[in-house]
């Protein structure tokens, strides 16, 4: 077992805010949606800490982005595979969780500094954090202040199309909360992947393979 150097600092710092964050967005979401479900605060604090919450990951997500754009990191998302080795990648990956994992089969993907996702993995994250993240941030922003996105508002069809796709978008990374660590526990110990967000090592089997420098 060897440890190679896979979670930059800022990645961390990102990765740890945007966790605790999203979680107290979904409580004080469900607070602010039933109100006497919870009864941690009251709905008018609910909502001042929701808001305020909402800005700190919406400046956060740019944090994460520029972070990405502007370093070589951004291959961790972009491998250098063709689109046919990427899907079969997927599917070889799909297997694994789907009943691979149960037989004990080895895990196809071998994490390094540049491809410390599978390809799945990939896809999905990018999925998430380029669509669905900030179409969350839009309209929670747009519902901060009807008035002033007015426009948008109609644009998207009225206040209740907005409302409905900020809910159904609050359901999906309510379950994605839950999907999320259970993966992350899927390593040669159920807490390698949490202690390597850690630390920013990863403990990986085999001999070392050339890695470029910067990790």
């Amino acid at each position: 077992m060897r440890k190679i150097y896979v979670h930059p600092l800022p990645v961390r710092i990102w990765h740890w805010i945007n966790a605790f964050g999203f979680v107290a967005l979904i409580v004080t979401g469900v607070q602010i949606r039933y109100v006497d479900l919870i009864g941690l605060m009251s709905f008018k604090a609910a909502v001042s800490v929701h808001n305020a919450i909402g800005f700190i990951l919406i400046g956060n997500f740019f944090v994460w982005f520029l972070f990405y754009l502007f370093s070589d990191k951004i291959k961790v998302y972009h491998p250098e595979l063709s689109p046919v080795k990427y899907f079969r990648g997927s599917f070889r990956q799909l297997q694994y969780y789907g009943y691979g994992i149960f037989k004990g089969d080895p895990n196809p993907h071998h994490v390094s500094a540049y491809h410390k996702f599978n390809p799945l993995q990939s896809m999905t994250y990018q999925i998430i954090m380029l669509l669905l993240v900030p179409l969350q941030f839009v309209t929670g922003v747009v519902l901060w202040d009807l008035g002033h996105f007015a426009g948008a508002v109609e644009w998207f069809g009225g206040v209740r199309v907005v409302a409905t796709v900020h809910v159904l978008l609050f359901i999906f990374f309510t379950g994605f909360i839950f999907i999320h660590p259970y993966l992350a526990s899927l390593a040669h110990t159920p807490g390698a992947h949490f202690k390597a967000m850690f630390t920013g090592y990863e403990e990986v089997e085999g001999t070392p393979q050339e890695e470029r420098p910067g990790a």
